[in-house]
């Protein structure tokens, strides 16, 4: 190989670094927590406070919640994301993680929209459920596909729903990852695939919004939320 040769690929690479790096920098993960304090989130602060490194909600005996509250996210909220979390929560506790989200008129830090369902009893954690919408979009061990004024449409299996909430661990911490593309939206506990939901529907489907971490009415509970973390996918 020529000397002019050789020289023209190094300053190529030499060149190509910076723009390699700034695109490793945009692909990486965003922590969405400081560990110390609620900054970038918005709630009631009477459920929500920040905790030896995590964010707790917790509903207090003698305490009614007159509607599911979240913490909200603040800051950017891609359309198209994987975010991964990791929780845990009480036998009692009903929670979830909302995205593509929106606020709900007089209900005070309220949010309707795709959530990946988490439960103390782990009767419905791995689902996708649509906060204040269509429901049960596809329960554990389900690929579905939606279709305007049609009910959702299993199109596939991933494993038996019982046999997967043995996946899933009681009273201590689990993972969730979410992988939000397009109209496909699949959800992940402890590294398994729980659901897969591809929203067909174009007037109900939501490609951006709100993200948001909930407590639901109910008895006593308590969830705890760390190492929240978001990179934009494309």
């Amino acid at each position: 190989m020529k000397i002019q040769t050789v020289l023209l690929l190094v300053l190529f690479y030499v060149g190509a670094l910076p723009v390699v790096e700034a695109q490793q920098k945009k692909d990486a993960f965003i922590s969405l927590f400081d560990g110390k304090t609620l900054k970038g989130w918005a709630g009631d602060t009477s459920v929500w406070r920040a905790e030896q490194g995590t964010l707790v909600g917790e509903v207090k005996p003698g305490v009614t919640l007159r509607n599911n509250t979240f913490l909200i996210w603040q800051g950017d909220q891609p359309g198209d994301f994987e975010l991964v979390a990791e929780f845990k929560i009480t036998e009692t506790g009903n929670s979830g993680i909302n995205y593509r989200s929106e606020p709900v008129s007089g209900v005070p830090y309220g949010l309707k929209g795709y959530q990946a369902d988490i439960d103390g009893k782990h009767t419905y954690t791995g689902q996708n459920y649509e906060e204040r919408g269509r429901g049960f979009l596809a329960k554990r061990g389900e690929q579905s596909r939606l279709e305007a004024g049609q009910e959702p449409a299993i199109t596939g299996s991933l494993g038996d729903g019982d046999e997967l909430r043995q996946k899933i661990k009681s009273g201590d911490w689990n993972e969730c990852r979410l992988v939000i593309k397009g109209n496909r939206m699949q959800h992940y506990i402890n590294g398994v695939l729980m659901s897969d939901v591809t929203d067909g529907d174009a007037g109900a489907q939501k490609i951006s919004g709100l993200l948001g971490l909930q407590v639901h009415v109910g008895p006593p509970m308590k969830v705890a939320y760390r190492n929240i973390r978001i990179r934009a996918i494309r």
